[in-house]
This record gives C-alpha cells, sequence and structure tokens, in this order.
C-alpha cells in the first residue's frame, strides 16, 4: 500500500505536521509512505507546472493533503495544485483512493474549518473516500485532537511550535488512513 501526503508549508508548521502523519501512516506494516511537499519552483505565472508530482499520486491508495489556512482557505500556493487537476478530475483517475486532509492556523478559529471542508469537497470532486477523525476531541481517552475537529486535523500555533497534542493527532490521522484503506481493500 502506498500513502502520499501532499502539503504547502510556509513556516514548517505544516511540514511538521505532514511528517507525523507520514510517520504514523508507516508505523503499520507494508505501507510505504511519500511526503511532498509543494514549493515555489511548482508555480510558474501563478500556474501550478509539476507534472510528475502529480503523476506521483497515480500510484497512491491514499492521499492526505495538507495545508495552512490562509484567509479563511489552502494557501495561494496549495489551491494551485488542486486547480491543475483537472485532467486527473475529468478522467476520475483518483477514485476511490482514500482521502484525509489537515491544517494548522495562527488563530484558534481563523476559519480552519473551511479549510478542512474544501479539502473534503475537493477530494470528493476526484470521487475519493474521505476519512475524518474518530477521536472525541475532550473525552478521547487518549488525548488526542485537542482542537475537537472531526473532519480532518486541524493544528493551532502562534509561533513554529507545535502542541504535542496536535502531532499524536498527527500520527494517529496517519494510522487511521492506513486502517481504512486497508479495510476497503479487504
Amino acid at each position: 500500500m502506498k500513502v502520499v501526503v501532499i502539503f504547502h508549508s510556509v513556516t514548517g508548521t505544516t511540514k511538521k505536521l505532514a511528517h507525523s502523519i507520514a510517520s504514523g501512516a508507516a508505523m503499520e506494516p507494508g505501507v510505504e509512505v511519500v511526503a511532498v511537499e509543494i514549493v515555489g519552483a511548482d508555480i510558474v505565472e501563478g500556474r501550478f507546472r509539476n507534472i510528475e508530482l502529480l503523476r506521483q499520486l497515480d500510484n497512491a491508495d491514499a492521499i492526505i493533503f495538507g495545508s495552512p489556512t490562509y484567509m479563511g482557505c489552502v494557501s495561494a500556493q496549495f489551491k494551485a495544485f488542486t486547480d491543475a487537476t483537472s485532467e486527473w478530475w475529468a478522467r476520475q483517475a483518483w477514485a476511490n483512493k482514500i482521502a484525509a486532509g489537515f491544517t494548522i492556523g495562527a488563530n484558534l478559529s481563523g476559519d480552519q474549518l473551511n479549510t478542512i471542508q474544501y479539502l473534503q469537497v475537493f477530494a470528493s470532486q476526484h470521487g475519493m473516500f474521505w476519512v475524518g477523525l474518530d477521536t472525541p476531541g475532550n473525552y478521547d481517552p487518549a488525548m488526542r485532537n485537542r482542537l475537537g475537529a472531526q473532519s480532518g486535523l486541524i493544528a493551532h500555533s502562534v509561533d513554529i511550535d507545535l502542541n504535542e497534542t496536535d502531532l499524536l493527532t498527527a500520527r494517529y490521522l496517519g494510522q487511521r488512513v492506513v486502517q481504512t484503506a486497508q479495510k476497503l481493500a479487504a
């Protein structure tokens, strides 16, 4: 099974979450995990141009999308990536793959839920199966999901330091995605 974590990060916090998600997914036996970062060189005149990166996603069984929240949605760089997938959408090339998402913002609300919902709609347009969190926030005995988001991982940081609970939740999301993909494959 192959899992790809594709993300854009500005300050490094989204990247730290991506690597925690990847480490959680890699804990399951027989799983290949690839973390792919969208970088400035992938964008030319406002358009995402890294077709090889898009092709990497074709062989994935699960794709986990991540972006910081800016102005209530994904970053412009991540949006350029999603816009570039229209050919894949037209072919439904990612249909029936597992999808999940994560975001981080500097404000406690900051409209991060809108970012997760954007990612969820994007995955649905591609015919993917969305996996959220099944942890009850403050009621979780394992102390995960401190902000209580069920649709995906929402983290919060006012600087480049991440709360350990957010990193724990990220690892759990990676595991959950793999376990869900395994159940679907069976």
